[in-house]
């Protein structure tokens, strides 16, 4: 009896792990497009009035000219004149929104439209115990110590700058963008980076 219960259990929670994260994907997306649809909505009844086509049409095209808005006020900041406006208009309004800044920084880093200053990723062993912290080795110094800054999540723009001995910093074969994605989800995803340093302990020893 323990065996089917046990088997009953391990199959539906194997089901739901499989049938859950795609559930809420597909949620998510229903959700992203409805937003967009209702953003775009004046757009879109424009374009159905002054042209004779259906609704798909008509959202697809009204998407493309966001898109080539977006596109027109990228062009804009870069210019000197935008790039005044866009830097007074966040430093008087925007940082004052709750969770401005936290959102754009996200966006940056998925994006990849900011190169971070840091070198490579780490584990490092702060204080000298045995627990392990994500880090990104920001200097490297003669007497082998590193320079190290640790964020705090879901906030990567936020932490503690370390100074601290070689031996207690475990360089690991991940990418920064990796190691940041795994800070901005909370430590989701850090499989790699356990996996990639238990690799090099093995290695070393």
């Amino acid at each position: 009896m323990s065996r089917i219960k046990s088997f009953i259990k391990t199959s539906f929670l194997g089901g739901l792990t499989v049938i859950l994260p795609v559930a809420i994907l597909a949620f998510a997306f229903k959700w992203i497009f409805n937003v967009v649809t209702r953003v775009i909505h004046p757009v879109t009844n424009l374009i159905l009035v002054k042209s004779d086509v259906n609704k798909i049409l008509a959202d697809l095209l009204a998407v493309a000219v966001i898109i080539i808005l977006c596109f027109f006020v990228g062009v804009i900041v870069k210019t000197k004149i935008g790039t005044f406006i866009h830097i007074s208009l966040e430093n008087s309004i925007l940082k004052f929104a709750p969770g401005y800044s936290t959102i754009k920084e996200i966006v940056i880093q998925f994006f990849g439209r900011k190169k971070v200053p840091f070198s490579s990723v780490a584990l490092i062993q702060i204080f000298r115990s045995e627990t392990l912290m994500t880090a990104f080795i920001t200097d490297e110094h003669s007497d082998g110590s590193y320079t190290v800054f640790v964020p705090t999540g879901p906030n990567p723009t936020s932490g503690n700058i370390f100074h601290i001995e070689g031996k207690f910093v475990h360089q690991v074969d991940v990418s920064v963008e990796e190691a940041m994605r795994s800070i901005i989800s909370c430590g989701a995803g850090s499989a790699k980076l356990i996996e990639a340093h238990r690799k090099y302990k093995q290695v070393v020893l």
